[in-house]
């Protein structure tokens, strides 16, 4: 029994990953991939991407959304827990690295459900909201530039329903937030989201100690 979280150490992290990881092959192979990058840590945890598929099932969520999509781990691991008829916007503008996860989609089975959008994920936030979207999606992921957090959560909390729910990643960020002395851009957009999500009474809250801190932020 413990009264704080920890950090794991590789032993323990593999003892995790032995003991709870169900992996699909393709999940397994796009990581293996990812990792010839030189920007592979912006990939999520394999047990993050688990716990996310598992929160889209509790939930029963069809529309989700993603805000940074990178080489597509997240898209994938939420596609395979949707429904036949689930659908992820999925927003980013690198054509080259979200190619790497349009073959992977494919090859998994659910590119159909995934709608990619290459474009400034803030227009196309704004798009959703002008075409009458507002309070029509289950679950949105933010993964991408830090310093535009605050906006893609306000607008993710204006499309999402009632109960549905955010999860927004980095918000520990390897631990920068907790030093004062860090002014670094993507670190003070970080540290004062997470200071406005604890007063912001719109949602239920909870950051987890899980891959670089992961915030869950339910629509009340």
């Amino acid at each position: 029994m413990s009264s704080k979280s920890f950090t794991l150490s590789d032993g323990l992290h593999q003892y995790l990953l032995d003991a709870s990881l169900r992996d699909h092959p393709v999940l397994a192979e796009l990581r293996r991939v990812t990792l010839a990058d030189p920007m592979a840590r912006m990939q999520i945890s394999p047990e993050q991407g688990q716990f996310m598929a598992l929160l889209v099932k509790f939930m029963g969520a069809k529309r989700c959304l993603e805000v940074g999509v990178f080489t597509g781990y997240s898209s994938l691991a939420v596609a395979m827990a949707l429904p036949e008829d689930g659908r992820i916007i999925a927003c980013d503008v690198s054509e080259d690295w979200t190619r790497i996860g349009r073959e992977h989609w494919a090859k998994a089975g659910v590119a159909h459900k995934i709608d990619l959008r290459i474009a400034p994920a803030l227009e196309t936030l704004d798009g959703l909201l002008a075409n009458g979207q507002a309070g029509t999606f289950d679950f949105c992921f933010i993964d991408a530039d830090k310093t535009n957090y605050r906006g893609y959560y306000e607008r993710a909390l204006q499309l999402l329903r009632v109960g549905g729910l955010i999860a927004i990643d980095n918000t520990l960020w390897s631990g920068k937030v907790a030093e004062p002395e860090n002014t670094e851009p993507d670190t003070v957009a970080l540290r004062e989201l997470n200071a406005f999500l604890k007063t912001d009474q719109r949602v239920e809250l909870s950051l987890l100690p899980i891959g670089d801190g992961l915030t869950l932020a339910l629509k009340r």
